[in-house]
């Protein structure tokens, strides 16, 4: 189980020096707009912890929050107009030269993954990867 820890770690390294920094700070500046007027400050919060999740984001996922409803959908279409599409491009731009390096390209996937939470931020979580996928131990059940 550490070797996977070690491999999550060295991912993130990677991912930090290539792609984590500049995503966290597209996803900061997007957030400190976001808090400008008042009104949107709830979408500045998830640009803030989405600017987490694209800094480190080996050994965690995204998942559905439970209860998220009606006005979730509503929050990530004004989400779309003010932040999302933007920052879609973002994973869009940084993506394609980790793909030209082809060393780069798991790091590439990984930033398209990324694509989905940056237009659709609202009624989701970010939880780790072990919680939203349990692993089960082989031998004998007790």
């Amino acid at each position: 189980m550490r070797d996977n820890h070690d491999m999550k770690t060295l991912l993130n390294i990677i991912w930090l020096i290539f792609a984590g920094l500049g995503l966290w700070f597209a996803y900061v500046i997007a957030g400190i707009l976001l808090c400008i007027p008042i009104i949107t400050i709830p979408f500045a919060v998830a640009s803030f912890r989405i600017a987490g999740y694209a800094l480190w984001p080996f050994g965690r996922t995204v998942v559905d929050k439970p209860g998220a409803g009606a006005g979730s959908w509503i929050g990530n279409v004004l989400w779309i107009v003010l932040a999302g599409w933007w920052l879609a491009i973002g994973h869009i731009v940084t993506a394609v030269p980790l793909f030209i390096s082809i060393i780069g390209i798991p790091l590439g996937v990984a930033n398209i993954k990324l694509i989905p939470v940056s237009l659709l931020p609202l009624g989701k979580e970010i939880v780790p990867s072990d919680v939203a996928f349990p692993t089960y131990e082989r031998g004998p059940r007790p």
